[in-house]
């Protein structure tokens, strides 16, 4: 399979350049030519399959490239390092499904994707020969995750840069107490936003990128997407017997990423009937579905802290098939944003986005409240960030259709919301036990570009 970039400005690429350049050279993001359409006699064959073989199966659909013993190998590989043998299990609570996608080596949904492209990452490049040098924003969860994924990986570096203090301890623990000589930790004096541009800017200046082989694990990598596409048909596979029944997810949501994965199996023809699409205060997802208002905002702290985004990288993805893979069209949206700072719409579109997407903003104190109910009525803790995909779920889900709701990272993680909420604080899992006595090292900045420019060339391969 041929991938393309949504601003149409290069030739297709094979599955295994995708993977190593991220994004493309025209400064767009990667996607498949073609979404293939999975029948329903193939999703019912589907059923009797592990995890790792519904992995396998999907992900060889767009991996052609890849020997099949060879991807085989990297998928088992890659979840192995996880606690629960059904690698993302549901649990029934309250009326809700919960896609439990914590049990990764970080406790956060991010390890499903970054774990394989760690792995895909050192595959290709023993077979290349060549080295890489990964750099990556992270508002909390990605970082480590992409961490945990490369760490100790021959021909590998690692820079990950997060937004000095806005992250739970938790999370800057897990990036920072990670000292192995490849990784790199920068926490810059801004917002993730502003990480997310510097990242963006590097590997848009074409000829830095190609001097220091810089590799992207952030969502704008298409094998990240990719992978989390597997566990919507998972979900979809456990809670559903039979037939081609219809369920709605609800997933909490900043940068677009994880719930256009959910788009993609939509498009592959897994019965969604909607995705509900859950954001905190900064809100300009919700704006865009609700309102038809995309438009910059300043990025407010809450306790939900790896959904603080005001710019959603992966939305450029939706816009490319919204405007009917016409690329031009995509460059054109996205010249009015840096213009003007918004996206305008007409009617047409956003009917086509609310028949597709429903969307609600959870504020912090109703975040703090299911926590607390969803607690007591039937002891089971949720982080924020699931909390708020909870809140949704019950406000937007049709009835008589079953709501998945995405529970993208461990209680523990953030403990201090949690504790604000139920009055006690959650178990730490065993890979969290004494983290905070761990030696750790970080680099502290200013989000100047410059800056972290020279930091990554006295420290690439």
């Amino acid at each position: 399979m041929k991938y393309i970039s949504t601003r149409g400005g290069i030739e297709p690429l094979s599955f295994r350049d995708a993977v190593m350049m991220g994004l493309a050279t025209d400064g767009g993001l990667l996607l498949p030519e073609t979404i293939p359409a999975i029948s329903p006699e193939t999703l019912s064959a589907w059923r009797k399959l592990s995890y790792q073989e519904l992995a396998f199966a999907i992900i060889s659909i767009y991996a052609d490239d890849i020997p099949p013993a060879d991807l085989k190998a990297l998928i088992d590989r890659s979840y192995a390092t996880f606690t629960h043998p059904e690698i993302t299990p549901v649990v029934a609570k309250n009326g809700v499904e919960i896609l439990e996608l914590f049990h990764g080596p970080t406790l956060a949904f991010k390890d499903v994707a970054l774990q394989l492209l760690g792995n895909l990452f050192e595959y290709l490049l023993k077979e290349s020969g060549k080295k890489l040098n990964i750099i990556g924003a992270t508002s909390g969860d990605t970082g480590s995750a992409a961490i945990h994924g490369v760490r100790g990986k021959e021909n590998i570096n690692i820079f990950i840069l997060h937004p000095l203090g806005k992250t739970s301890p938790i999370q800057a623990l897990q990036m920072t107490t990670v000292t192995d000589p490849n990784v790199h930790n920068i926490a810059a004096r801004g917002t993730f936003d502003d990480c997310q541009n510097i990242v963006k800017t590097l590997f848009n200046d074409l000829s830095f990128k190609e001097e220091y082989s810089l590799g992207a694990v952030n969502s704008i990598n298409w094998a990240r997407v990719l992978a989390q596409v597997v566990y919507y048909f998972y979900a979809w596979l456990r809670v559903t017997d039979q037939g081609m029944q219809k369920v709605v997810f609800s997933v909490p949501t900043g940068n677009f990423g994880d719930i256009f994965a959910g788009y993609v199996a939509k498009l592959m023809g897994l019965p969604i009937d909607k995705l509900l699409l859950a954001t905190n205060e900064n809100n300009i997802l919700t704006r865009f579905i609700n309102h038809g208002d995309y438009s910059l905002g300043k990025v407010v702290p809450t306790v939900s802290p790896s959904m603080d985004i005001q710019l959603a990288s992966n939305f450029e993805r939706y816009l490319y098939f919204l405007y009917d893979r016409d690329p031009a069209r995509v460059r054109n949206a996205f010249a009015e944003l840096a213009k003007d700072g918004r996206i305008t719409f007409n009617q047409s579109e956003m009917d086509r986005v609310r028949s597709e997407f429903l969307s609600l903003s959870v504020n912090q104190e109703e975040t703090l409240a299911v926590i607390a109910n969803f607690h007591k009525e039937t002891g089971y803790l949720l982080d924020p960030h699931t909390a708020v995909g909870v809140k949704a779920a019950l406000a937007l889900a049709a009835p008589g259709l079953k709501a998945i709701c995405l529970a993208t990272a461990h209680p523990a993680k953030f403990g201090e919301a949690v504790a604000k909420a139920t009055g006690q604080d959650p178990p730490l899992p065993p890979s969290l036990l004494g983290i905070d006595k761990l030696p750790s090292r970080c680099e502290t900045m200013d989000a100047d570009l410059d800056q972290i420019r020279n930091f990554v060339k006295e420290r690439a391969h």
